[in-house]
């Protein structure tokens, strides 16, 4: 997509460029899945729950693991591709030469057979959903210095939190209903409540908003991790600044931030409901679809709310983004899209 506008690509440049993802997906995968485990194990041995514990942590670790391990492949690829070496070749024809074995045996494996067959969709989808906020984050740069300081620390907690919300709704559904897909339990079989419902419908003031009785167990964790959200950000955007400027933020852009970082992981745990049961409701395991696609749209969300939460400190003159620094080129910032970006551009100008 980076090539096509400017009409630079070339056969070599893409088979370098596609050998250095193949790889980097699937040590990636390879590595995040062994931490995962490991994690798991861990947490179960210490009495921890690890929905709690192992989202964030892959959600914390997958951006950087993939970016290494990008740089160091492509790094080898491109030293090769100057000395005429074939390594990307062979690497993508061995590829395709064992994709046939492993999706047998995939296919054969009762445990991740079902990824297979729908896990497609989801990642695709989020690629594409992610892209939106890559564009929106472009936008932004070009007419704001420092927004990528705060977009990595936006975008990265709230894909952490409604992490943890829907592993934990996943969890719930198949312990109440013994993993049964498709059913959903009997007294909370509510698919699309309403916001008010779903943060407060366990609370004696708020039976109304109940959906008919059925009770709400997921109130009291989503406004737990609405509470979190606050000192995190608090202390990162404390420092950045004073790491950045030095000295604190006003007054005005910590509340339009805290603001945008507030309405982006409410609606991301309110779409977590939503999402979570209607999955589950139509026979798909949400472990497998749902997390792909909220934290694909809480980049899009929460870089949009960032975008708009910096035009009104602009409207109002606040003093904090004038004193910012111009973090690198507009065309590239600190994360994946971005960095991914520059790399498309980095190859275009091997000749």
């Amino acid at each position: 997509m980076g090539w096509l506008p400017i009409a630079k690509a070339n056969y070599e440049q893409a088979l370098l460029l596609c050998a250095s993802a193949i790889v980097t997906a699937s040590l990636a995968s390879f590595v995040l899945a062994l931490i995962m485990v490991i994690v798991i194990v861990i947490a179960r041995k210490c009495n921890c729950n690890p929905d709690n514990i192992a989202t964030p942590i892959a959600a914390s670790l997958g951006d950087i693991t993939t970016l290494g391990l990008l740089a160091w492949i492509s790094d080898i690829l491109y030293t090769d591709y100057n000395t005429g070496g074939y390594k990307a070749q062979i690497i993508i024809g061995g590829y395709f030469l064992v994709l046939p074995l492993f999706l047998a045996l995939a296919y054969n494996n009762e445990h991740v057979s079902e990824v297979l067959r729908v896990g497609w969709t989801p990642v695709l989808m989020a690629m594409l959903i992610a892209s939106g906020g890559g564009f929106v984050l472009e936008m932004a740069v070009e007419h704001f210095k420092g927004v990528t300081l705060f977009a990595p620390v936006m975008n990265g907690s709230g894909g952490d939190l409604v992490g943890i919300q829907a592993s934990r709704m996943t969890t719930y559904l198949n312990k109440a209903t013994n993993s049964l897909l498709g059913t959903l339990p009997e007294d909370d079989n509510n698919i699309c409540p309403t916001p008010c419902s779903s943060f407060f419908g366990d609370l004696p003031l708020c039976n109304k908003c109940g959906g008919g009785g059925g009770k709400q167990p997921h109130g009291m964790p989503a406004r737990v991790l609405l509470m979190l959200l606050f000192p995190g950000h608090i202390l990162f955007v404390f420092i950045i600044f004073f790491v950045k400027i030095g000295y604190s933020p006003s007054f005005l852009f910590m509340f339009f931030y805290l603001i945008a970082a507030f309405l982006q992981v409410a609606v991301l745990l309110y779409l977590a409901q939503f999402l979570v049961y209607w999955m589950w409701k139509r026979g798909t395991d949400p472990d497998n679809a749902a997390i792909p696609y909220l934290t694909a749209i809480g980049d899009l969300v929460g870089t949009s709310l960032l975008a708009l939460a910096f035009i009104l400190l602009e409207v109002m003159g606040d003093q904090s983004l004038v004193d910012l620094p111009a973090h690198g080129h507009p065309a590239v910032g600190h994360n994946v899209t971005e960095a991914l970006n520059a790399t498309i551009s980095h190859l275009t100008e091997l000749h």
